[in-house]
């Protein structure tokens, strides 16, 4: 009886209908708003490139020769360059091992070199500041049965131990160039620009022990008084204090009980700069140690450019900055497309093996992750 109306007129259905194409269109709306952003930020990634080659590559003399002398590098420190990146790789696999294993469930050698190796050629492949790394890293631990608040967890952590390391370094190098304790030519914009923003970023992260609850509400309440878009990323970001302060308990309890597995952010970042000293050293000298680091850590910062692994944008900001050190423009280009040769393709094969491997693992019944 209650239904009859319905049925004899139709308008339930039709309500059903125009209720649907309603809920459809936001989410049709906000995907248009994600195409557009990616894709301005594409063409602001490909503008860079192309004022690089446009502005900075008729810079450097003999730029035809030079790539022509890639051939005839030293094959020896070429080598130890090699070495180094792997040992760059063991640092990053032990470190992750550290980071998610508990005493009553290590994470295996096997299985943090396979996710590890893997992340690292999402990341080469679908990079925008190591965000496929990150997916492909949350998918399989959750395939191998962790909690979801426990990978949410040990990712924030692994991110603050690496990435702290990234965030000293720039300081420590900009202020000492600056000041003139390190020797090296101090360009403002490449020492005590990055120092200042690798402090304010340390500075940032470390206050979230003590105002995280209220960065919460305040964010909270800007996103109540707010619409749209930037209501929703307010909404998103005030959970990022409460993680911030979770993946630092974690590292300090790691901390604390003197984990050795927190050496391997040092060392991951350490041999990969290696290798690029390596590389320096085929073709020529090295950089003084301190623009040699700024130059990699600056030059790095163009991983966050939507390009896949940062091609392009990685190799255009190395070379651009170590010419503002002084470096020799032959050299510089010589030296950083060796060292992207070694750092970016050839463990490349690799993570693509380890990803397949990891496909059949998680595809496998009973598979032990721990073995």
């Amino acid at each position: 009886m209650d239904s009859a109306p319905a049925a004899e007129s139709g308008a339930a259905p039709i309500t059903d209908v125009e209720g649907s194409a309603a809920s459809e269109q936001p989410a049709a709306q906000s995907d248009l708003h994600r195409r557009r952003r990616r894709a301005v930020a594409t063409a602001f990634g490909v503008v860079l490139v192309t004022g690089f080659i446009y502005y900075v590559v008729p810079q450097i003399a003999g730029l035809g020769q030079a790539l022509q002398r890639l051939r005839s590098g030293d094959v020896w420190w070429l080598a130890l360059g090699i070495l180094l990146e792997a040992l760059s790789y063991l640092g990053e696999i032990a470190l992750f091992r550290g980071v998610f294993s508990r005493p009553e469930k290590r994470v295996g050698w096997r299985t943090g070199t396979q996710i590890t190796l893997a992340g690292g050629a999402a990341t080469k492949i679908l990079a925008t500041a190591g965000a496929g790394g990150i997916a492909l890293t949350v998918w399989a631990l959750r395939a191998f049965g962790l909690p979801a608040a426990e990978v949410a967890a040990g990712m924030v952590c692994y991110e603050i131990v690496t990435y702290g390391v990234y965030m000293a370094a720039l300081a420590i190098g900009g202020f000492g160039l600056w000041f003139g304790v390190f020797s090296g030519s101090a360009p403002v914009g490449l020492t005590l620009v990055p120092a200042l923003f690798g402090t304010a970023v340390i500075t940032i992260v470390i206050s979230m022990l003590f105002f995280d609850e209220r960065m919460e509400r305040f964010l909270l309440r800007r996103a109540s008084a707010a619409h749209g878009r930037l209501e929703r990323w307010l909404r998103r970001a005030a959970a990022l204090p409460r993680s911030l302060q979770s993946g630092l308990r974690a590292a300090m309890a790691m901390l604390r009980r003197r984990d050795p597995s927190l050496l391997g952010a040092v060392a991951g970042w350490a041999f990969d700069i290696g290798t690029l000293w390596a590389s320096f050293r085929a073709f020529g000298s090295a950089p003084p140690v301190a623009v040699l680091v700024m130059g990699y850590y600056v030059g790095t910062l163009a991983n966050t450019l939507p390009l896949p692994g940062g091609i392009g944008g990685v190799e255009g900001g190395m070379i651009g900055s170590f010419l503002a050190f002084g470096v020799n423009g032959s050299l510089a280009v010589l030296a950083v497309l060796a060292y992207r040769t070694i750092s970016y393709w050839l463990p490349t094969i690799p993570g693509v093996i380890a990803y397949v491997r990891l496909r059949r693992r998680v595809s496998a019944l009973g598979v032990d992750p721990v073995r």
